[in-house]
C-alpha cells in the first residue's frame, strides 16, 4: 500500500501557557489539557478509540523543559 500520511507533534510554551499537539493527517489525535490536567482525544465517537496512555505525564515534562529553555533563550 502506498499510502502518504503527515503526522505532526507540537510543543510550546510561554510563562503562564503550553500546549502539546499530536495531529495525522490535518486531524487533531490527541491535546494536553493542562487547566483540566488531562489529556484530550477529540476522534467522533464512531471510530475505534486510539489509546494515548502516558501522553498527558509526558507533556508535563515537556511543559517543564520548554519552560526552562525558555528561561536559556532569553539569557542568551
Amino acid at each position: 500500500a502506498d499510502a502518504l500520511h503527515t503526522d505532526i507533534h507540537v510543543i510550546g510554551c510561554s510563562d503562564f501557557n503550553g500546549g502539546d499537539m499530536f495531529g495525522l493527517d490535518h486531524e487533531e489525535l490527541w491535546y494536553a489539557d493542562f487547566e483540566k490536567q488531562m489529556g484530550v482525544s477529540p476522534q467522533p465517537s464512531f471510530i475505534d478509540p486510539i489509546s494515548f496512555k502516558g501522553f498527558y505525564e509526558q507533556s508535563v515534562i515537556n511543559l517543564v523543559i520548554c519552560r526552562q529553555n525558555l528561561q536559556i533563550t532569553r539569557q542568551g
